[in-house]
């Protein structure tokens, strides 16, 4: 029987800290991203990829901001939408390439995703998330007259907006088939696009962002996944992580997980999403979820490098 991983890739994948995000940086990344994960690929393995956007959608915005004289701007759904496009075609792009240069004939796909929110979802009350570019007092002032804005640190005013839960996934039924194919499915990107549907079953976008993880997370429970795989730019999770104390973990189990959690062990909006996102694959079948870093995917597999949480 074929062995079914969700590999969600990091935000950080095609643009780093430092990085001015040319293009060129940005083939580069993906090209050393998708060698690690060619590595994995065999004619056992179904493997679906999701991935982060967060600095690609928030250079989308800031084109938006300084062209908003110029040309319309697009509501937060379409942008994210772009992101999945702009982003998927580089992953494809190289993990085509790297695969052909293995003498690997796997078929690459990338698909959009529409994700169901709630609109009731208490995340929409207080939008909390940041997104976009900084702003000056008198910009926030004039974009805070049609979306909330809030003071991000001390570095300046930023868009906010909700982070609601992911309740499903539209294309579940065309990424199985797509895997029973062959297809190495890319998806998910920055967590998928927010829609909300309405009792005439209409869909609409909404102005939202969705945890990558966490829809990753619901993704692999609907086609039944074996492991969820987390990669990010920790190589482990550790424990008391701000402090000089900080400690690594190798494994653990998905009820130790709860508790580290329950207790504030991981900061919000960083590793806790995460481990949230493990607790849910676990309790719902999965075998197990690991946490580590893109290029040490292989030893990740076997137990050598990053954390595992079991159930």
């Amino acid at each position: 029987m074929s062995e079914r991983l969700v590999v969600a890739l990091g935000g950080n994948a095609l643009i780093r800290q430092g990085d001015r995000g040319t293009i060129t940086e940005q083939a580069a990344r993906s090209l050393a991203a998708m060698a690690a994960i060619s590595q994995t690929v065999t004619a056992e393995r179904q493997l679906v990829i999701t991935h982060g956007n967060g600095p690609t959608v928030g250079n989308i915005l800031i084109r938006q901001q300084l062209a908003r004289h110029v040309t319309p701007a697009m509501p937060l759904d379409v942008c994210g939408a772009e992101s999945q496009g702009n982003i998927g075609y580089l992953l494809e792009r190289a993990l085509t390439q790297v695969l052909r240069q293995r003498g690997i004939q796997r078929p690459v796909a990338t698909l959009l995703s529409l994700v169901e929110v709630d609109p009731h979802d208490p995340a929409f009350v207080n939008p909390s998330k940041p997104i976009g570019p900084f702003l000056s007092a008198a910009e926030a002032e004039e974009l805070g007259r049609s979306v909330p804005v809030a003071r991000d640190a001390a570095r300046g005013f930023r868009r906010v907006v909700a982070s609601p839960a992911p309740q499903r996934i539209f294309e579940s039924a065309a990424i199985e088939a797509l895997l029973a194919a062959g297809v190495i499915v890319i998806t998910l990107g920055g967590g998928g696009i927010p829609v909300v549907l309405d009792s005439e079953q209409q869909l609409s976008g909404v102005e939202a962002v969705i945890d990558k993880d966490l829809s990753s997370s619901v993704l692999a429970r609907a086609i039944g996944a074996s492991n969820l795989i987390i990669l990010t730019d920790i190589d482990y999770v550790y424990l008391d992580f701000l402090s000089a104390q900080r400690r690594a973990v190798q494994r653990m189990r998905v009820s130790e997980a709860e508790d580290h959690l329950r207790r504030g062990e991981f900061l919000p909006g960083s590793m806790a999403p995460k481990i949230e996102a493990g607790i849910a694959f676990l309790y719902s079948g999965g075998q197990r979820v690991l946490i580590g870093l893109p290029e040490e995917l292989p030893q990740l597999l076997q137990g050598a490098a990053g954390t595992e949480i079991s159930p």
